[in-house]
């Protein structure tokens, strides 16, 4: 494994990800968009996954006018989704494509920014239901077609504030603290069994639509970008990955 440093710095050839089948849920925006047109940039066949349809064309018509490989729209609504609903994705991407290298599961909401003892009922529950239980549901469906790959990799998104408890972010933190833990028993659980490695990414503070929420006061242009932070998804869902499992790792050094 590389070091952190040369994670962040990481500089991915040219056809890294070439003919790699990669999901993206969120691809319509903020750190999905850009982790989806990284991809298509470095040869992969990209699903765009997110809710917006609208986003997820423009996103399409991005990759396809920089001649990139011709993605797949998959429309999906983490709230609402159920089972059967991650049960039919899998089943259609495995006619499809016949496996799945890479799941990067990038789709998130906020919530409120208040206190716990504050914090709306049906918010926590929309947050949870977003940001954890959608991340397990759809993970176990497309695992039997992860499992038809070679060189597979499971990305989930973390937070600074999963890691240590802040005051005020309420069930955006408790879910993130829910997806480091998620993602570090399930690599266990697959630690040297095949070929799939899971392991998580911190973006740090990017200059993203959610982060302008949180952070309603910030100049964003002190921010690093969406595409600034890519090297870290790169590597981690290209080969020179291979055999790194269980880890979290910071995007950025700040």
């Amino acid at each position: 494994m590389l070091t952190a440093e040369q994670i962040i710095a990481y500089q991915a050839s040219s056809e890294l990800l070439k003919d790699r089948i990669i999901l993206i849920t969120g691809a319509g925006d903020g750190i999905g968009k850009a982790a989806a047109l990284a991809c298509a940039e470095f040869g992969a066949n990209v699903i765009l996954a997110g809710r917006t349809v609208a986003k997820l064309e423009a996103v399409y018509d991005q990759i396809i006018a920089a001649n990139g490989p011709e993605p797949v729209i998959y429309p999906v609504d983490l709230e609402g989704a159920t089972p059967e609903d991650y049960d039919e994705l899998a089943v259609n991407l495995d006619k499809q494509f016949g496996r799945l290298d890479g799941l990067l599961l990038n789709a998130g909401i906020l919530g409120q920014r208040t206190p716990l003892s504050n914090y709306r009922q049906d918010v926590w529950d929309k947050v949870i239901q977003v940001n954890i239980t959608a991340q397990f549901q759809m993970t176990q469906a497309l695992m039997p077609i992860l499992e038809k790959s070679k060189d597979a990799s499971i990305i989930f998104t973390s937070s600074g504030v999963g890691r240590v408890g802040r005051a005020f972010w309420g069930a955006y933190a408790v879910s993130k603290f829910a997806i480091e833990g998620m993602m570090q028993t399930w690599a266990s659980e697959l630690d040297g069994l095949g070929a799939i490695r899971i392991n998580a990414i911190n973006p740090g503070g990017t200059r993203t639509t959610m982060r302008a929420q949180a952070f309603p006061a910030e100049n964003p242009n002190e921010l690093k970008t969406a595409e600034d932070i890519m090297p870290t998804y790169l590597y981690l869902l290209g080969p020179d990955s291979t055999g790194v499992n269980g880890q979290s790792i910071n995007a950025q050094n700040r």
